[in-house]
This record gives C-alpha cells, sequence and structure tokens, in this order.
C-alpha cells in the first residue's frame, strides 16, 4: 500500500496521466454511488478534486454528510495499474477554488471544460492511497 505522505514517483505520475476515474460517494441509504469523473492530485497537500455541477447527486450525496464531509474514494486504472485516494470530501463554492480546480482539470486532461455557472469542486482531503503498478 502506498504512503499517502509519501506515495513514490510512479504513483504519482500515474494519477497525472489522463485517465477516466471514478468517484464513489454513499446515498443517505447507505449504498455506494458510483459515478465516472476527471480527477487531479495535489501529493504536497493531499488534496483531490472534482469538478461538477452543484446540482450533481454526488455533491447532494456529500453534503448530506454535514458539515465535517463524507467519507469518498476516486479511483483509476489501465490494464493492471490502478489506484485508490480515499479521504473526506466537502463543496467549495469560492470562486477561486472553482477556477484552480478548473486550471488543474485543464492540465491533466489537455482540454478546458465549457463554462459552467453552477460548476462546484469537491475537494477531497486523502488520508489512504491504495494501488498496485
Amino acid at each position: 500500500m502506498p504512503d499517502v505522505r509519501n506515495p513514490g514517483p510512479e504513483y504519482l505520475a500515474f494519477w497525472r496521466e489522463r485517465h477516466v476515474c471514478t468517484l464513489t460517494t454513499l446515498r443517505p441509504n447507505g449504498t455506494p454511488h458510483v459515478v465516472p469523473v476527471g480527477v487531479t492530485y495535489d501529493p504536497q497537500t493531499r488534496l483531490a478534486r472534482v469538478i461538477t455541477s452543484g446540482k450533481s447527486r454526488k455533491v447532494a450525496h456529500v453534503l448530506a454528510a454535514g458539515p465535517q464531509g463524507a467519507r469518498v474514494a476516486v479511483c483509476q486504472m489501465q490494464g493492471r495499474h490502478w489506484a485508490t485516494l480515499e479521504g473526506v470530501a466537502t463543496v467549495r463554492t469560492e470562486a477561486g477554488q472553482v477556477e484552480d480546480a478548473v486550471r488543474r482539470y485543464a492540465e491533466r486532461y489537455e482540454r478546458t471544460p465549457a463554462p459552467n455557472p453552477e460548476r462546484v469542486v469537491i475537494e477531497i482531503a486523502v488520508d489512504r492511497a491504495l494501488g498496485r503498478g
């Protein structure tokens, strides 16, 4: 298992490559809700970010957990390589935070997403890293 404080260069390189990821949140009844997303990861701050519409179900699930945030996981894979980041998610609506997340997304995925006035950021304070390279 990678050390979240020092996950290693191969693990971090995998999180910079262009991969579709999944985000798992929990519905109010405790069942998992898994959706495809783009994710960026900043190992220095240990923050993963997902940009999305503020009206999405994933945002509703995170908000339903209350101000302490919601446990979530993001995962990506290619062939036998996979990497998961787990942590506590909160929803950020501040313009500067959203702009920063969009910039990070554009850098990783090599495309700028269409403008969305309802865009928010699901910010994940990563406390566990898993994977196999």
